[in-house]
């Protein structure tokens, strides 16, 4: 594969302005890459961005996470200097219906016994749950699995997980960090989410927020590549691409052409198959039939946010789980975002994997929502919804079903010059934000010859779980 010649000197356009493409430009214009990263939209992000709803008159966004073991997206955003724009939190909240509030922190023991306290207290669980749970757990202690052929609803079953746990700890998880049923997820992704987040280290589980709108968030990369002499050009978007007869790239967009030693398709799975048919190169037919053929392994998994403005501040709380209901998750975005308290409360409530929801209108999904909120949240009924909205993302992620590692694809491709970026490709993690950040560098690495040449460091393990993780 073609490598760019020394530290940089070389032009390189990326396709697609997500975590995936501003991680790839950043790393290569920081090494003296003339790079151009194009982007159809007129914002950067990706699906982690915010707009201005015009009918609410408020820009809006669907709630998106960083975690402790998130390194490389973590390091972006020192990069970037939008590191003081996260809010982090050390516990977690879980609210039942009855009113009963278990709360999940770290202690000071170390990992993996960094919870144990707090989940010895936990009345969301009872004895029997917890052993089993601990028996899980344990599973995942050296690592996650190599392979993906096993569902995680499999997994519950042959562990002997408790139905009371999997309701109350390990299908919470799971949606939020997989958005998708146990049924539907490989135990392989979510082995290495309880791995990073319960066991490997006392940090990787910490939760951090976005202050402020995603877009807004993230246009701090966007600053940063043009800081390190890049250009970013938003809507404009790619018709097609040509190689040329001395391997040179013609990226064909709406406002002309650009040309390149090297070009980063860093686009979700879906835009990717549209577009390789309109790919001219001298890889033959075979190659991007194959390429598409994996990319239509995949299948979407929607995330539905409920926005809500309240006349009145309705919890003293940031977030919180919601067990035992349909919304799993309650962004306190108000609070979060430290707005003033006379302003009201500002809510978002979560629905992962929301394929039912996909099919019911507004005020069904309100409708719902409220009564479900309000039975968590009694204050609620007291104060008065001054807006609502509903955001249905119905390609928030893809699934990581099992059996899906054989066709995520690498970052290089038999084109010379070519390479892919995006969650979706071979990255060892799931639909997530860490995720497409590590896709980025992998391929801006790969332009350079280095595969690993951008990736941060992980999250350090100290004694005991020196000794048992797997290096």
């Amino acid at each position: 594969m073609m490598a760019v010649e020394g530290e940089g000197g070389r032009d390189v356009v990326v396709v697609g302005a997500g975590l995936a493409g501003l991680s790839a430009a950043a790393a290569l214009a920081g090494v003296g890459a003339r790079v151009t990263l194009v982007e159809r939209r007129p914002y950067v992000g990706g699906r982690a961005y915010s707009y201005l709803h015009p009918a609410l008159d408020e820009v809006v966004d669907s709630q998106h996470v960083l975690l402790g073991c998130c390194t490389n997206l973590i390091e972006l955003c020192e990069q970037a200097g939008i590191a003081d724009k996260i809010r982090w939190y050390d516990e977690q909240t879980f609210l039942e219906p009855n009113g009963r509030i278990s709360r999940i922190a770290v202690s000071g023991l170390p990992a993996p016994w960094h919870f144990a306290l707090s989940f010895a207290k936990a009345g969301m669980l009872g004895w029997k749950d917890k052993v089993g749970m601990v028996r899980g757990l344990m599973e995942f202690a050296r690592g996650y699995p190599s392979e993906d052929v096993e569902s995680v609803d499999q997994w519950l079953k042959r562990t002997g997980q408790t139905e009371r746990a999997v309701r109350h700890f390990w299908k919470p998880i799971l949606m939020a960090t997989l958005n998708d049923d146990a049924g539907h997820c490989s135990t392989k992704y979510a082995g290495k989410v309880f791995h990073e987040l319960f066991v490997r280290t006392a940090s990787g589980g910490r939760l951090g927020i976005p202050t402020v709108p995603l877009s807004e968030f993230y246009e701090g990369v966007a600053q940063l590549i043009v800081a390190r002499g890049g250009e970013v050009k938003l809507r404009t978007g790619v018709e097609g691409l040509m190689q040329s007869a001395d391997g040179r790239w013609q990226v064909q967009t709406a406002a002309g052409e650009l040309w390149a030693d090297a070009v980063v398709l860093a686009l979700p799975f879906e835009q990717t198959q549209r577009l390789l048919p309109r790919v001219q190169g001298l890889a033959d037919a075979e190659v991007r039939e194959e390429l598409a053929a994996k990319a239509a392994r995949f299948e979407h998994s929607p995330f539905t946010s409920i926005l809500l403005w309240y006349d009145r501040e309705i919890s003293d709380l940031d977030h919180a789980w919601l067990l035992d209901t349909t919304i799993e998750w309650f962004f306190h975005k108000s609070r979060i975002r430290r707005y003033a308290q006379e302003t009201g409360s500002y809510v978002e409530l979560v629905i992962a994997g929301s394929k039912r929801q996909l099919h019911l209108t507004r005020e069904e999904i309100l409708g719902a929502a409220l009564k479900e909120f309000e039975e968590f949240f009694p204050e609620a009924r007291k104060a008065r919804v001054v807006k609502s909205g509903i955001l249905k993302e119905a390609r928030a992620t893809f699934s990581v079903t099992p059996g899906l590692d054989a066709y995520r694809p690498q970052q290089t491709t038999e084109w010379d010059g070519l390479y892919l970026a995006g969650d979706w490709t071979a990255t060892e993690w799931p639909a997530t934000m860490e995720g497409a950040v590590r896709s980025g560098r992998l391929a801006a690495g790969a332009v350079l010859g280095d595969t690993r040449r951008f990736m941060a460091a992980e999250v350090a393990v100290t004694a005991p779980m020196r000794w048992l993780v797997r290096h």
